[in-house]
C-alpha cells in the first residue's frame, strides 16, 4: 500500500499529517507535483516530479497507483477516476470519497463551475481551518487502519 498525494495544491498542514502517518506506520508516501515539494529525508517519503502542465500530476497518479492504495486530492475529477480504480480517496478537508458518493460530488462540482462561469456565483471555498486539519487527520487514520487490516 502507498499513499499518493496530489501535491500541486495540498495545504502544508495536510502534508505534515501525511508525513507523520507515513513515518509512524512505515508506509511510502509519494508527493506528485510539477513544482518542487520539500520533504524530510526518508526512504518512505518520495517527491515525484512531473512535467508542468494541466493534469500532469493527476495523470501520473492514475497510471502509477494501484488497488489498495490511498490518495489525497481536492481534485474531484481525479478522485472519481481513482475511486473507480479501487483506491481510497480523501480530500484535504477530511471527506472520504467512495464510488457511491464521488459521482454526486462530481456533478455538484460541475454545476458550481457552470454557475461561476455564468457569473451567478463568485468566490470559492472557505479558508482552510484547524477543524479541517483535524477532520482530515481523523479520516486518514480511519482509512489507513481499514486498509492495513484488509492487507493483514
Amino acid at each position: 500500500m502507498r499513499i499518493w498525494i496530489d501535491a500541486d495544491a495540498c495545504p502544508k498542514p495536510i502534508k505534515d499529517v501525511v508525513v507523520r502517518s507515513a513515518l509512524r506506520l512505515g508506509i511510502t508516501a509519494l508527493f506528485v507535483s510539477d513544482k518542487y515539494v520539500h520533504l524530510d529525508k526518508s526512504e518512505l517519503l518520495i517527491y515525484v516530479a512531473v512535467e508542468q502542465g494541466q493534469d500532469s500530476a493527476d495523470k501520473h497518479i492514475v497510471e502509477a497507483s494501484a488497488i489498495g492504495d490511498l490518495a489525497v486530492t481536492q481534485d474531484i475529477p481525479l478522485a472519481a477516476l481513482l475511486c473507480r480504480k479501487g483506491l481510497s480517496v480523501i480530500d484535504p478537508r477530511g471527506v472520504v470519497h467512495t464510488p457511491n458518493t464521488v459521482g454526486d460530488r462530481l456533478a455538484t462540482r460541475n454545476l458550481m463551475s457552470d454557475l461561476r462561469e455564468a457569473g451567478m456565483i463568485t468566490g470559492g471555498p472557505a479558508p482552510f481551518s484547524p477543524k479541517d486539519r483535524q477532520r482530515f487527520s481523523d479520516s486518514l487514520d480511519r482509512e489507513l487502519t481499514r486498509l492495513l487490516k484488509r492487507r493483514a
